[in-house]
This record gives C-alpha cells, sequence and structure tokens, in this order.
C-alpha cells in the first residue's frame, strides 16, 4: 500500500483568495483525503510549494556537520536539567516505550511474525538535536518545555538555517491541521488555534552508520509520537517503518520533494481515539546498507539524519476530544489534562525525565 500524496497548493490558494470559488469542492475532497489517511494508517505524504528539496538538503548538510563532531564536543550543547527539550540528547539517552511499557510489549506480542517491529537491546543509540521553533509563551507552568534555544559554536549558519527549515516545516504542519478540522467536521482553526506558542521542536536525529551500520541495528526502537503531528523531510537513508491502523508494518518511502506526516498522541486525545497515534521505528535494513554503500562510493557523510519537527499544542492548553469527538465511545478514555502535564508524563517514562530503571 502506498500513502496519498496531497498537494497543498490547492489549499493555499483558496486560503489566498486566489482561487475561483468552484474549487472549493476539490478542496473539500483534499480535506477528507488528509483526515481520512491519518484517520486510517496514521500517515499522509504532502507536497508544499514552500518547502523545497533544496532547503531540506541545506539542513541536512548542516546537521550531518555538527553530528560529525567529537561526543565531547556535542555533549557541551547537553542539558538533562531541561529534560533534554533543548540542545543535544546523547545516544544512549532514550528509551524505547517498548521497551518499559507492557501493554505495548503485549501488542507486540499478539502481532504476526511479519509485522513484528525489530527488539532492540536497549537506549537507542542515537543522537537528537532539540531546537525550538517559534514563539513561546511569556507565561507558562511549563518552564523547562519552553527553554531557550541552544546554539553550538564554530558553525555560524546553524541558527538561520534551523530557523528558516522550522518555520516552513510549521507552515506546513498549520495546513495540514486546518485541512484535518475541516476533514473531520471541525472548524478550520481547532487544532492551529490550540497550536499557538506550542512547544514546537526541530529535531533531527542523528545515527552513525559507520559505527552502527549492520542490518538490524534498531536506532529508534517501536514507539508513537507523544506531540501533535510530527513532520519528515525526506532523509538520505532509508530506515523508516510505521505500522497502518490495520496493523500491517510498512518501509516508508518519501519522495523527493515530498514531506511524510505522523499523527501523534496529541492528536489521539483531541479526537477522542479517532486517530491513533502512529507507530513507528528506525532500524537498518537492505536498503539502508545500499544507501550506506552508495555513500561510501560518492565520499559523503555516514550519519543518517533525520528532518524531523515535532509539532505540539500549547502547554498550557488542555487536551480533550473536540466537537462531536466528545461523543465518540472511547472519549471516556481521554480525560482533561494540560498537554504540558501530559508530555511530562510521557518525557519520564522514556528516561528524558528522570531515569528508567531497565
Amino acid at each position: 500500500m502506498d500513502l496519498p500524496v496531497v498537494d497543498l497548493a490547492p489549499y493555499l490558494q483558496i486560503a489566498g483568495d486566489a482561487a475561483p470559488a468552484d474549487a472549493e469542492e476539490a478542496v473539500r475532497a483534499l480535506c477528507a483525503t488528509v483526515s481520512g489517511s491519518l484517520r486510517d494508517t496514521g500517515a499522509l505524504l504532502v507536497k508544499d510549494p514552500r518547502c523545497s528539496a533544496a532547503d531540506n538538503d541545506r539542513f541536512l548538510d548542516v546537521v550531518e556537520s555538527y553530528f560529525a563532531r567529537s561526543a565531547e564536543s556535542k555533549r557541551l550543547q547537553e542539558r538533562p536539567h531541561l529534560h533534554y527539550q533543548v540542545g543535544v540528547t546523547p545516544e544512549g539517552v532514550e528509551v524505547p516505550r517498548s521497551l518499559v511499557d507492557g501493554e505495548m510489549q503485549e501488542r507486540i506480542k499478539s502481532m504476526p511474525d511479519e509485522f513484528q517491529p525489530d527488539t532492540p537491546k536497549g537506549p537507542d543509540p542515537k543522537w537528537r538535536y532539540m531546537w525550538r521553533v517559534g514563539p513561546r509563551p511569556s507565561n507558562t507552568r511549563f518552564k523547562e518545555l519552553n527553554s531557550e534555544p541552544v546554539i553550538p559554536d564554530g558553525l555560524p549558519e546553524w541558527k538561520e538555517t534551523m530557523d528558516s527549515w522550522g518555520a516552513k516545516m510549521i507552515s506546513a504542519i498549520e495546513v495540514v491541521a486546518e485541512m484535518a478540522a475541516i476533514g473531520f467536521g471541525l472548524s478550520k482553526d481547532a487544532f492551529t488555534s490550540l497550536m499557538k506558542e506550542g512547544p514546537h521542536l526541530l529535531a533531527p536525529t542523528g545515527s552513525d552508520l559507520e559505527r552502527h551500520g549492520s542490518e538490524g541495528t534498531v536506532f529508534a526502537g517501536f514507539h508513537y509520537d507523544l506531540n501533535f503531528l510530527t513532520i519528515h523531510g525526506r532523509s538520505r537513508f532509508p530506515g523508516l517503518n510505521i505500522w497502518l491502523r490495520n496493523g500491517k508494518k510498512m518501509d516508508v518511502k518519501v519522495p523527493v520533494g515530498c514531506l511524510l506526516i505522523q499523527s501523534g498522541k496529541q492528536l489521539e486525545w483531541l479526537t477522542g481515539g479517532e486517530c491513533l497515534a502512529g507507530m513507528h521505528e528506525v532500524v537498518v535494513t537492505k536498503r539502508t546498507l545500499e544507501a550506506i554503500a552508495l555513500a561510501k562510493e560518492q565520499n559523503r557523510s555516514l550519519w543518517r539524519v533525520s528532518s524531523t519537527l515535532f509539532s505540539h499544542i500549547a502547554s498550557d492548553a488542555t487536551l480533550k476530544p473536540l466537537g462531536h469527538f466528545s461523543e465518540a465511545t472511547n472519549a471516556p478514555n481521554y480525560p482533561p489534562i494540560s498537554a504540558g502535564e501530559y508530555v511530562e508524563q510521557e518525557l519520564s517514562a522514556i528516561n528524558l525525565k528522570g531515569k528508567v530503571a531497565l
């Protein structure tokens, strides 16, 4: 099964009042495709004319050069007291949810063998850099989730590159959020109004394929994302697997110039379980090995960098099923909770706030 590719250009034209009224029916059909794909597969591919492949490549070049630095140099940007929500998270820190969640482990056991995820041996052997994107609230109960960004020395282009790519990714997410809301029969701003001043994070991972490039190595164990919607630009190395709502495992291929959107736990909360947070993993596969061989031939970096951004609901906003979703069968499973409180609970579970015993 291939994920649908939705071109955002027609919606952007309507939003800018640059299209005739008779185009609205086609745009509503696009909105239905967006909401339907998030509901049925937990994922979606989009094309945004404002986000070019060249923008993505420029971002990957800068982040590759950062991750190529020594571990000691990178650790200068580590901020564990801020729950690793800004700066670098070293390899061996983040614990895959599937290692600490008994319910998830039972779910894995019940899957057919061909759809089961690869089993991680311990904490993820990946690095991650958290870069805050967009304005933060001047007054919040969750200061650690809304901290100032950390800028590494010696990369003068870092801030502008991260801010530029992050802003473009957020713009794409906001359009998808509006389209999803329309497709679900909610007001256009049902989601975006809750995203204002959210703790959005551009969060590229760095996986050292020279050290950890053997087939079956798990860089990110089976997990869901705790945020609202996650967006990825195209990585230079494959390895991302996702699980569709029907339980099937799928190797994701992101076409050049496209962006991958995945539903997170906050979207699941707001839709009363209509959309489930998409499960996924990052593993060294045969396709990854082929890309490694080609990169070696071309003398390119062997760091697998993900172009990932986590969009969030504002920390002080309340997560609860919206509109007609409050009447959904599973709505009682999603009681009201502030987004910040929910995020802190999730960070504790995966070893980014406090310690997990394995």
